[in-house]
Parts: structure tokens; sequence; C-alpha cells
């Protein structure tokens, strides 16, 4: 368990991860003028930090491999799983929740039921898959392997 945290790869995955999420912070900031330190926890959001986890790791492990090798093949084929997965089903997911929330409110302005919110942002946009993207492989790039 030990030789984990001395792995560079997973390093590596884990500060462009820990990148991305922070910059949401200051991003949000910019954007909305407001601060929202949840940004630093929630899903979603600029930029997307599934998307830099996963490009890191792939880019440095084709770094370390070789970028013919099978791991690397393997790792790229899980980054682009996750990135479409972010970009497009978590992305529906979190439209439909903005209309099911639409129908609580209307349904709790009647007064039948009690509200509960259901979290609309779940995915992210093309625009903050790529950027997490172009993140994941600078750091990996930086990081020495």
């Amino acid at each position: 368990m030990s030789d984990l945290w001395q792995n560079r790869i997973l390093f590596t995955a884990l500060v462009a991860w820990a990148i991305a999420q922070g910059l949401k912070v200051p991003i949000t900031l910019l954007a909305k003028r407001r601060f929202d330190f949840m940004r630093l926890v929630s899903p979603g959001g600029m930029p997307s930090s599934h998307s830099a986890l996963v490009t890191s790791m792939a880019v440095a492990v084709g770094r370390v491999k070789g970028f013919a090798s099978s791991e690397t093949a393997i790792a790229f084929v899980l980054a682009f799983v996750v990135m479409y997965d972010s970009a497009g089903v978590r992305r529906a997911a979190g439209a439909q929740a903005s209309v099911l929330n639409q129908i609580i409110d209307e349904v709790f302005q009647a007064g039948h039921i009690r509200e509960e919110r259901l979290r609309e942002l779940l995915g992210h946009t093309p625009i903050e898959v790529f950027a997490g993207a172009i993140l994941g492989t600078v750091v990996a790039i930086l990081m020495r392997l």
C-alpha cells in the first residue's frame, strides 16, 4: 500500500484534479461575481476536474510506458469514456434535474408536496471538458516522471 503513494502517475493525476478543482472558485468569482467555495467539492464547472484527472493520467502513462504501449491505450480509452460521460450522460441528467426542479416548484407552490431540490450541475459543457483535458495534459507534461 505504501508503494501506491510513491506512484508518480497517480500523483500527477491527483495534482491535475486538485488544480482543476481549485480553479473553479476564482473562475466562478470572475464569471458570476461571487465567492462559491462549494465549487471546491461539487461536480461540474470550469474546468472539468474529471477531464484533467484522466487526461493527465493518460499522458503520464504514455510518458512512463511509451505512447505505443497497451497501458497507454487503456488509459486513453478510459479518459475518452470519462470525458464523454462527463459532457454527455451526466449533463443530460443535470438537465433532467432542472426540469424536475421546475415541476417541484410548481407543485410546491400549490402546497401539495414538500420541496426537495435535485442537484442540477452534474456534467460539463464541451468547453469545460476541453479545458480540463488541456489542463491535465499540461500538468502531466510539467511533472517529473
